[in-house]
């Protein structure tokens, strides 16, 4: 696969500018597929997508603030949907597009809903990977619990190690499989070998997740009328299968799909995984 193109573009906050990287493969011309990733990833995660895609899609791969390529907030409190909400409408602005598909998991997801439910918005389809207008408890405390720490390691090898233990809720993986997810997100810093993500994202999200359950998005979901698909795992606690099914028949009445064997969340790194994404593109 060749490497895409990095760019980056300057947003603003209230606390003055930052600059958001992303990757970008495909032509010009062709489909914008816009795809964001959950709340300590990358956009690399994308890569496999990208692989099989960029032939019939220009296909978008930000890293939100705080993540990969782009600058970390100069205030936690920036950590939130409505700055990463303000900001992919700058990215969208600097793509020069007036619509666009919609790829988002857990947080990326929730991100497309809000905007999706936005009168004048981009987005003509909307891919939602494990994430509904209701976020399970166990599953945001579960989360809570890893992410803010910041581990280092003697070598690439061990930080791979600690991120396969904990991402054991994406499901079975080869070990092919399992370098795509971390070459991007197991980083030099410092000497030393690190997670590619500010631990300061930690501050907001634990808050939230102490203060119980997250209010439900079903108002920006109900407002949404592009075609939407819903994709969850199984075994996840994030969305459950009544959220899931109760996304089916209401707001723009999902078409759910179901992926065995997995939880929170699918990686779509395998091809199986992305043969759904595929037909769920024109379906």
């Amino acid at each position: 696969m060749s490497d895409p193109t990095l760019h980056h573009v300057t947003c603003a906050s209230p606390r003055g500018l930052h600059r958001i990287g992303y990757a970008e493969w495909g032509a010009a011309g062709s489909p914008v597929l816009l795809c964001v990733h959950g709340l300590t990833r990358n956009g690399r995660d994308f890569d496999r997508v990208a692989e099989r895609l960029s032939d019939r899609y220009r296909v978008v791969c930000p890293d939100m603030l705080g993540r990969g390529t782009s600058d970390r907030a100069s205030d936690p409190s920036l950590y939130t949907v409505a700055q990463y909400l303000a900001d992919c409408v700058t990215l969208i602005a600097r793509l020069d597009v007036d619509e666009l598909i919609w790829l988002g998991t857990s947080m990326g997801g929730v991100i497309g809903m809000t905007l999706a439910g936005l009168p004048g918005n981009a987005i003509r389809r909307l891919i939602l990977n494990d994430i509904g207008p209701v976020i399970g408890a166990g599953g945001a405390g579960r989360i809570a619990d890893n992410v803010g720490d910041d581990p280092s390691f003697d070598s690439f090898e061990d930080g791979e190690r600690a991120l396969r233990a904990r991402m054991g809720e994406f499901g079975p993986h080869s070990d092919e499989d399992f370098r795509y997810l971390s070459r991007h997100y197991v980083v030099r810093r410092g000497g030393r070998w690190a997670f590619h993500y500010d631990p300061a994202i930690g501050t907001t999200f634990k808050a939230a997740a102490a203060g119980g359950a997250a209010p439900p998005l079903w108002p920006f979901y109900d407002a949404i009328s592009c075609p939407t698909r819903v994709i969850r795992g199984s075994l996840s606690d994030i969305l459950s299968e009544e959220t899931a099914q109760e996304m089916t028949r209401r707001g723009p009445h999902a078409q759910a799909v179901r992926i065995e064997g997995v939880g929170h969340a699918p990686s779509l790194v395998p091809d199986a995984q992305i043969d759904v994404v595929e037909r769920l593109l024109t379906d």
